[in-house]
This record gives C-alpha cells, structure tokens and sequence, in this order.
C-alpha cells in the first residue's frame, strides 16, 4: 500500500498508524509536514513551507482560510514533485482545517483521501460563547462561521472522515455524518501506566519531600482551557494547606481563544492578581515524555479544564496513569469522566466548588484506589492506542481499497 500522511506537525495523531504502516517492506509511506524532529522507521519525511503569510490587509474573516490555500498551494507543489519521481498514493490521510489536503487530489486523482476532523466552528452554543467575557457580536459570529471554509472543502470532497469524539463529532452538520467515523487515536497505555514510586523529580524540580502534588498540564495557559480559574483554585488552596506544592505545566502563551495585547499572558496577569507563594508553585514549561510522565504518575490531583472543544490528550493520559483527576463539568470531559467513579465533575466557574473538590480529593486519596483503577480501566476499554490501532488500520484499508462506507460505519 502507498500512503501519503498530511499534517503540519510530525507524526500527531498519525504517530501509531504511519509507524505500523512502516513495519512492512512493501509498503511505500511518505509523510509530508512542516517540521520533522524525530523518524519513524519506515516512513519518509518530506517537508514543505508555505511561500507567505497571510496579507495583514486581507478580510479578516478570511485570514484562517488565506493561510489554508497557501498551505494547500505549497502542498500541491510536493505533490508534483513526488509524481515526478514516480510516488502516486492509494490513500491520503490529511488532517483538516490547516489547508494542505485541500488541492491533493488534482494531483492524486484516483488516490482515495480520509480525512482527520478535529472541530466545527460555532459562534453560539460551543466553545466560543461560553466564557463569561465572551461578548460576540454579527462580525465575530460572521468571522467563525467563515472559519468553516478549509474544513468544509475538505468535508465534501474526501471519501471518508475521521473524529476522535462523539462531542466533536456532534459540532459537525448532520448533512456530513454519514461519511464521518468516530474514532479516537488512541494513547499508549504501556507508556502512560501507574507507578507508585514515581519520582517526584521533574527536570530540575525536586519535590521528593512534598507530601501533595497539584498538578496542571495543557498546552497553553490560557482560558480555554481553564488556566485562570485553575490558579484562583489553586492560591485559595495553598492558603489553607501549608504542605501542598503547584506544578503547571505547558507554555506560558494561548493556543485556542483570543490572544493578548503584546507583552502580556494569563501567567503573569494571574500572578499579579492573586501573589501566591512562588516558593510552591512551579511552572515547568514544556516537558520531555518521560518527564511529563513522571509529573502525571506522582501527581496527587490532576486539575482539568475546558471548554466545550477538543478534549486534550492529556486527560486521557492522566486518567491512563491512574491519576486522581478533578475536571470541569462540561460536554467533551463528561464523555470520559463519569463523576465519584473514574473521576470528580465540578462547575467550570465555580472556583470556590472547584477547589473544595480538590481538598476532599487530597483530604482522602489514599482511600481511593478504586477510581484510581477505574480510571485507568476506563482508558484500557475505550482509548488505549493497542485496542484502537486494528480499527484504524481496518478503516484505512478499507478506503484504500475503495470499501464505502467502511466497517467503522459512520458518526450519525
């Protein structure tokens, strides 16, 4: 089988199918990005750039899909050269919305494209209305719908798609479901796994000697994913409890939601604001795997919040490391968390709810091996990558070979 792999970032979600793919000899796998710091055996790394930013002149609400098309153009030029030499795929697999699967198959007409679909936009009823800020007049709701078009490009022409969530996949226009398969990607359980014995070293952080660890781990540190709330959570319990030490842990930048005014960030606004003991919070910045790892596994209560959007991986890993984790009570976290059972639900607003639940958590979390199992077997059940990964191969198989709609049946 031939395969080409589009994404902009290298391997992502495709990490665990493009290196099965790569095992066998007689398959031909090429994966094009825009950065490719590491190889996967088998696989070959292609780079390609877009030739210019989107104008600072061009309609605003056409910005997202300027830089689309940009993307796509660069795209269709590696897809000529690959022709060139003689590489023509059975199957495309391009994650959507960044534009480079958008011109693929004039190149690759007979090539069958599978599409991976993280997020529809909605001014109203999701993610972008529901901080309390959140003022959104026509323009704004005119600028996300707009937001829409990469996405709905690749919605009509490709052969099947593919979402990680039923949350994420109810964003979607029901006119699409029916070519749409909800199956998440996967993490790696053997990997993400239990360890009582973890050290408490995490890079150049020592906290051997802390007996509560509150951890913190997304991305960004920004609203969308609770970061402001975590903190006034977090400053209320470091004054009632001496002993407890903060680990947050990501860049101090936003990578979903409005940005701030140059100079600024949610780290030093939150810092400013609530002056908490820095001798026990700890920012760590992006960490290695194997450090990140250890932060999950020593972790007294993992903290997670978002809005209702993509869920992020590091849920499904925490929970995987039978962390103890306090999450907010929306749409995509009640999908994995079923409340006192693998898991706590608390308002994403109520902060003093909030941290209450993390001191009952903290209160009796030697006496809670049970959802600390129970997390975990929630992920062995519905999100270990070994489990998910026959599915994967099965749906790419059969798109490959022209079986629509697959085994994997659809999103309605």
């Amino acid at each position: 089988m031939r395969v080409l792999f589009l994404h902009n970032n290298f391997p992502a979600q495709y990490r665990h199918v493009a290196a099965k793919l790569g095992e066998k000899k007689k398959n031909k796998i090429v994966f094009a990005s825009h950065r490719a710091v590491e190889k996967i055996p088998g696989v070959l790394n292609v780079l390609y750039k877009p030739h210019r930013e989107a104008k600072p002149d061009t309609h605003h609400y056409l910005r997202n899909s300027e830089t689309a098309v940009i993307n796509g153009q660069s795209m269709f030029r590696v897809c000529l050269d690959l022709k060139k030499k003689g590489f023509t795929p059975d199957l495309i697999c391009a994650h959507s919305g960044w534009g480079p699967s958008l011109y693929v198959k004039d190149v690759f007409p007979d090539a069958k494209l599978l599409c991976y679909f993280e997020w529809y936009y909605h001014a109203f009823g999701s993610d972008a209305d529901f901080l309390k800020d959140s003022e959104l007049g026509f323009d704004d709701a005119g600028r996300i719908r707009t937001k829409n078009m990469p996405v709905l490009m690749d919605l009509a022409h490709c052969d099947w798609g593919q979402i990680p969530t039923q949350f994420q996949a109810s964003q979607f226009p029901d006119i699409f479901k029916s070519k749409l398969s909800v199956l998440h990607d996967g993490v790696d359980t053997d990997f993400f796994k239990p360890n009582k014995n973890a050290s408490k070293k995490f890079g150049d952080l020592d906290l051997t000697h802390a007996d509560e660890i509150l951890t913190y781990a997304t991305r960004g540190m920004e609203p969308y994913r609770g970061f402001p709330e975590f903190m006034r959570a977090a400053a209320l319990l470091m004054k009632q409890r001496p002993n407890l030490h903060v680990v947050v842990v990501g860049q101090d930048r936003v990578a979903y939601g409005k940005k701030l005014p140059e100079g600024e960030s949610w780290r030093k606004r939150m810092l400013e604001e609530l002056k908490p003991d820095m001798d026990r919070l700890h920012f760590t910045g992006l960490l290695p795997y194997n450090e990140y790892l250890k932060v999950m596994q020593a972790s007294t209560v993992q903290a997670y919040l978002t809005v209702p959007f993509v869920l992020s991986w590091s849920l499904i890993e925490s929970l995987s490391c039978g962390a103890l984790v306090v999450a907010s009570d929306t749409a995509p976290v009640r999908e994995v968390i079923r409340d006192t059972e693998n898991g706590f639900l608390t308002d994403f607003f109520d902060v003093e709810a909030f941290a209450e639940k993390i001191a009952y958590v903290l209160d009796n979390h030697k006496d809670m091996d049970s959802i600390r199992k129970a997390a975990r077997q929630s992920v062995l059940d519905n999100y270990a990558h070994k489990k998910l990964l026959p599915r994967q191969m099965r749906l790419i198989k059969d798109i490959a070979n022209r079986t629509i709609p697959p085994q994997e049946g659809d999103a309605s």
